[in-house]
C-alpha cells in the first residue's frame, strides 16, 4: 500500500470515528461574522473589547500538546492562528479537533489574545467540522528570509498545475492573485465602454454558419432540427448586424472556438473582447484601444509601465502607428505596396524563402511581416495597412485599394488584437465573401464561407462603422506577466491523460 493509500484510508477512518461520535462531518448550515481580514485590519479592538467572533477556513497547519492545540486557519481574505484548549472549548470539541486534518474546513467562535509567545490568535471557544478532507494536500513549505517569504516544495509541476488547478489555487497563492487580476481587467473593461456609452450584448454562441475570422469551427448537430450548427469563431457578423439594426455603439465580452493548433499563445476555447461603433474607423479604435489598456493599468498598478516576458513594457498614450508595408520595405528593402504576386514570388526565390501552397499577394506579405518585423515589435504599435487579400471585412484605402484600413496591436513580439474600418459596401462585401468561398472550395479550411443572411442585412444600409477585437486572454498575459495563455485560463484545454 502506497503512502497517499494509507493517509486516504486514516482519513476515512477519522471521517468513520466523527460520525461515531453522531456529528454530521458535511453540515448545511454554516455561521460566520467576520472575515480572517477584519480581525487583522482591527486586530487592537478586538482584543481590547474580547467581542467573540466567529470565521470559517480551511486548517493549513495545525499542531497539539495534549490538551492544547494551535491551527493556523484560512479562508480567502486572510490567515489567523487559532488557540484550541480542551477546558475552553470542552471534551466534544476538542475530540473534534483531535481528529481534524489539514485540509478540513472548520467553523469556530472565540475571542482575540496575544499569546505567551506574542501571537496574534483567536481563543476558541467551539469548533464545528464543515468539511471532511479525504485526501491528502501537497505540502508547501514557508520560511521567512530577511523579512521575505520563501517557498519550498511547491507545486510546480506545470501540466499537473493545469490539470488540477483546484490544488494550484490552494497551494501557490501568487497564480491566485493571477485570476484575481484578470476579473479586475473585464470588470474594468466593461466599465470603460459602459461610460463611452457602449452597449454590452449577447450573440449566439451556436450557428447556423460561421464567420468573422479565419479560422476552422467546431462542428457539432441538434437532433430535434436535425441540422449542424458550429461554435462561434467570432461574434463579428452578429454585432455588426446590430449595428445595422439602429444600436449605435456595442460590445461583447464571450467565448470563441477555434477548431485549431495548441500553443502558448493559442487555446481553443478563448475569450473575446469585440466593439462596434457607428461612424467611427480604424483611427477611432485605435483611440479607444489605447485609451482603455492604458486606463485598465493605471487602476490596477497605478501607473501604465507593466514588465512582460523580460520587457519594460510602456502602456501610455500615444502608441505607435506603423504601416505595415513600410516596416518590410524598413526590414528587407522590399517595396510591396502594389500587392503584385509576381513580385513578391520572385523576392521569396531569390531569398530562399518558402512559398506556402495556393498563396496569394496577401498570403506573402504576411509571411514577410511574421518573419521580418513581428519579433521586433516591442513597444506598444498599431500595424496598419494590411492586404486587402487577407482583409475581407474591412474597407479599401482611397488611396491604394490593394490595401485595407485595419490595424493589428503588437506588443513584446506578439499580437494582441484586431481592428478595421468596417467594410459597410454590400456589393463590394458580397464579391471578397465569394472569393473566401472560392478558396474555401479550393482547401483553405481557414476560408469564411459566404454568409447570404448577413449581406441581405447589410443591404438594408449599415452605417460607417469601426470595430475592434481584443484578445483577452492575451491582455492578462501582459498585465500578469504570463507568457503562457494556460496560465490565465482556469481551465485550459488538454490532452487526455
Amino acid at each position: 500500500m502506497n503512502t497517499d493509500t494509507q493517509i486516504i484510508k486514516l482519513k476515512r477512518e477519522k471521517l468513520q470515528k466523527i460520525i461515531d461520535l453522531g456529528v454530521n462531518p458535511f453540515p448545511s448550515r454554516v455561521e460566520r461574522t467576520h472575515h480572517i481580514k477584519e480581525l487583522h485590519d482591527n486586530r487592537d479592538e478586538f482584543i481590547a473589547s474580547q467581542e467573540e467572533v466567529t470565521v470559517t477556513g480551511r486548517i493549513v497547519a495545525m499542531r497539539r500538546h495534549g490538551k492544547i492545540g494551535f491551527a493556523d486557519l484560512e479562508d480567502m481574505s486572510g490567515r489567523i492562528q487559532l488557540y484550541i484548549r480542551f477546558d475552553t472549548v470542552g471534551e466534544a470539541d476538542y475530540e473534534i479537533y483531535k481528529l481534524c486534518d489539514l485540509g478540513d474546513f472548520i467553523q469556530t467562535t472565540g475571542i482575540a489574545i496575544i499569546t505567551e509567545r506574542g501571537e496574534y490568535s483567536l481563543k476558541s471557544s467551539a469548533l464545528k467540522m464543515l468539511s471532511k478532507n479525504l485526501r491528502p494536500i501537497p505540502t508547501v513549505k514557508e520560511k521567512v528570509v530577511d523579512g521575505k517569504t520563501i517557498r519550498y516544495d511547491e507545486f510546480s509541476d506545470i501540466e499537473l498545475r493545469y490539470r488540477k488547478r483546484y490544488l494550484d489555487l490552494l497551494l501557490n497563492p501568487d497564480h491566485k492573485q493571477t485570476f484575481i487580476i484578470r476579473a479586475k481587467v473585464i470588470k474594468l473593461m466593461r466599465d470603460f465602454l459602459d461610460k463611452r456609452g457602449c452597449i454590452e450584448v449577447e450573440t449566439p454562441i451556436l450557428q447556423p454558419l460561421y464567420g468573422g475570422a479565419n479560422a476552422r469551427p467546431f462542428i457539432t448537430h441538434h437532433n430535434t432540427l436535425n441540422t449542424d450548427l458550429y461554435l462561434r469563431i467570432a461574434t463579428e457578423l452578429y454585432l455588426k448586424r446590430l449595428i445595422i439594426g439602429g444600436f449605435e455603439r456595442v460590445y461583447e465580452i464571450g467565448k470563441d472556438f477555434r477548431n485549431e493548433g495548441m500553443d502558448r499563445t493559442h487555446n481553443p476555447e478563448f475569450t473575446m473582447l469585440e466593439v462596434y461603433e457607428s461612424y467611427g474607423d480604424y483611427h477611432t479604435m485605435m483611440e479607444l484601444t489605447e485609451d482603455m489598456v492604458s486606463h485598465i493599468a493605471e487602476e490596477i498598478y497605478g501607473n501604465t509601465d507593466v514588465e512582460f516576458d523580460g520587457y519594460k513594457i510602456s502602456l501610455k498614450k500615444p502608441w505607435a502607428r506603423e504601416s505595415m508595408i513600410d516596416l518590410i520595405e524598413k526590414e528587407t528593402g522590399f517595396n510591396a505596396a502594389d500587392c503584385d504576386l509576381e513580385r513578391l514570388t520572385a523576392y521569396f526565390k531569390e531569398n530562399d524563402l518558402e512559398i506556402p501552397d495556393n498563396a496569394n499577394a496577401g498570403d506573402l506579405i504576411i509571411e514577410l511581416f511574421e518573419a521580418y518585423v513581428e519579433p521586433k515589435l516591442i513597444q506598444p504599435t498599431f500595424v496598419t495597412d494590411f492586404p486587402k487579400e487577407v482583409s475581407p471585412l474591412a474597407k479599401s484605402k482611397d488611396d491604394n485599394p490593394n490595401l485595407v484600413e485595419r490595424f493589428e496591436i503588437f506588443i513584446a513580439g506578439r499580437e494582441f488584437g484586431n481592428a478595421f474600418t468596417e467594410l459597410n459596401d454590400p456589393i463590394d462585401q458580397t464579391e471578397r465573401l465569394k472569393m473566401q468561398a472560392a478558396k474555401k472550395e479550393a482547401g483553405d479550411q481557414e476560408a469564411n464561407p459566404l454568409d447570404k443572411d448577413f449581406i441581405e442585412a447589410m443591404e438594408y444600409g449599415m452605417p460607417p462603422t469601426g470595430g475592434l477585437g481584443i484578445g483577452i486572454d492575451r491582455l492578462c498575459m501582459l498585465l500578469t506577466n504570463n507568457t503562457s495563455i494556460k496560465e490565465v485560463i482556469l481551465f485550459p484545454q488538454m490532452k487526455p491523460e
